[in-house]
């Protein structure tokens, strides 16, 4: 039986000015993309994450974690761990980290076979790699 079976899971791909979402289904087999939230602000972004949660009635969150090629953490880590803490704040659903290494390039791979160009890229791209991001965590678990 999967681990998330009993309740949805909330995929999330932090960044700076756009934040990816994607959720799974009831099961914890499927993700699907939900979104690119912007709300401006570590602390803003850490507050709609917890309200999307809420209202997907997700029971955790999994949050790409930005790793260096040789598993190190870079600053960016550093960014999605304080992320992280802010959102702790604002809910009580469990989160977890889930390394991300490889999520955008592939990503970016398959917005290439899409032929998905220019602003229509930069919409998805982050939705996509939180998409990736909690297949990746599914099927790991």
């Amino acid at each position: 039986m999967k681990e998330a079976a009993g309740g949805k899971i909330l995929g999330v791909d932090y960044g700076d000015v756009r934040t990816g979402l994607a959720v799974s289904d009831i099961l914890g087999f499927l993700s699907s993309g939900i979104g690119t939230i912007r709300p401006g602000g570590m602390r803003n972004t850490a507050i709609a994450v917890a309200e999307e949660a809420k209202k997907q009635n997700a029971v955790r969150i999994v949050i790409g974690l930005p790793k260096n090629m040789d598993g190190s953490e870079g600053f960016r880590a550093e960014a999605v761990r304080a992320f992280a803490s802010l959102l702790a704040e604002y809910t009580d659903i469990p989160y977890v980290f889930y390394d991300e290494r490889l999520s955008t390039v592939e990503a970016h791979n398959f917005l290439n076979l899409t032929d998905t160009k220019g602003k229509k890229r930069k919409e998805v791209v982050d939705t996509l790699s939180a998409q990736i991001i909690l297949q990746n965590y599914l099927d790991a678990n």
